[in-house]
């Protein structure tokens, strides 16, 4: 065996295995598919602009020791999430706030938008919400859901809000005061100079093979390691024998503009059902760009098929107990650890991705030491 651990993929789970491995005194190889590394953090330099080109990541945590760790390897900014709603060209407040509420009612007062709210919920006899709808009704009245949730909401999931269940929503941010901050976060920023670059940073001094299908030739790449760390998708490494889970999927549109301002912000999106995307991103406001040109990207829902990027899990019912069976089978691999968003099969914000990286290098390599 050449290597104590090979690392399949170079994104956030893979790139902070590979480094508290490399701390440990343990020999480490990262392959990836992709021709670069970072996974769906990945950001490009395009006219001296960090462009998201998996999407806007914008990280936020509420765990000092995931937010004092990761600032080891970048320097973040002060940005903070306020995105805009623009629906057939009327531009709402996100999170919906006073000002949401305002635009939308003429209401002033904190008061009046509880009641209107609470007034609309009563008139809907919404009282136990059984789906996504009736959730979303229940915390913004009807008003807002028609304009503000539904279309957009149907767009992302490609499924009526109707049949959607309700978890999706909980955590609609709403707030009855003017605070535009949509997370809830004690810490927030982009990280200066991009997301590779902090990538980069965290993978320094280890082996790294890109443009590596490790799937193509699995038997080979076993035998160069102890243990595997495996972050791509659960159901393509055992050859989806139990059928394929099901995810989102996303394609983006991106173009660079002659002029130094599209939007005004970093993310709009667009709520109605007749705009074919759901959000514009320019890519500049993360990092308060001055560039004399801008970048914009048009951001797509579709369904997932095999080949396609897998982005959100679909975790309904059906597919939680499908991934449940790929688990079983995920324990009988002695010398393979599943982590991350694929391969655990769940969404995955970056912070909670970092947390569980680490209590699995806690667990693993003091235990190996």
């Amino acid at each position: 065996m050449k290597y104590d651990y090979l690392v399949v993929g170079a994104g956030l789970y893979g790139s902070i295995f590979a480094h508290e491995a490399k701390k440990a005194g343990k020999s480490v190889l990262v392959i990836d598919k992709r021709p670069q590394i970072g996974g769906n953090v990945y950001t490009e330099e395009i006219e001296g602009i960090n462009v998201h080109t998996y999407g806007a990541h914008i990280f936020h945590t509420n765990n000092k020791k995931v937010w004092e760790y990761i600032n080891q390897f970048a320097q973040f900014n002060r940005y903070t999430n306020s995105p805009v709603a623009n629906y057939h060209g009327e531009l709402y407040s996100l999170p919906f706030n006073m000002y949401t509420f305002n635009k939308m009612w003429g209401v002033v007062t904190p008061e009046e938008a509880a009641a209107r709210i609470e007034e609309q919920k009563k008139e809907a006899g919404i009282t136990e919400p059984s789906n996504l709808e009736e959730q979303a009704i229940s915390l913004v009245g009807t008003d807002i859901y028609e304009k503000l949730v539904k279309g957009y909401t149907e767009k992302q999931w490609g499924r009526p809000c109707s049949e959607l269940p309700s978890f999706i929503i909980k955590r609609l941010p709403v707030r009855l005061t003017f605070d535009n901050n949509y997370f809830n976060a004690l810490y927030q920023g982009i990280p200066m100079g991009g997301y590779t670059k902090m990538v980069e940073n965290i993978l320094d001094g280890i082996e790294v093979q890109l443009n590596t299908d490790y799937l193509e030739r699995k038997e080979y790449w076993d035998s160069q390691a102890e243990k595997i760390i495996y972050t791509g998708p659960i159901d393509a490494y055992f050859e989806y024998q139990l059928g394929a889970l099901e995810y989102r999927s996303v394609r983006f549109e991106t173009e660079v503009l002659d002029k130094p301002n599209f939007q005004g912000n970093a993310v709009v999106n667009y709520t109605d059902r007749e705009t074919p995307w759901t959000r514009i991103i320019e890519h500049k406001f993360f990092e308060f760009g001055t560039q004399p040109k801008t970048v914009i990207s048009r951001e797509y829902s579709s369904e997932w098929h095999v080949g396609d990027e897998p982005y959100y899990p679909v975790n309904d019912e059906k597919n939680g107990k499908l991934y449940q069976e790929y688990r079983k089978l995920a324990e009988k691999e002695e010398n393979v650890i599943f982590g991350g968003r694929l391969g655990e099969y769940k969404y995955y914000d970056m912070d909670a991705v970092i947390e569980s990286v680490l209590m699995m290098c806690s667990k693993m390599l003091s235990a190996s030491r």
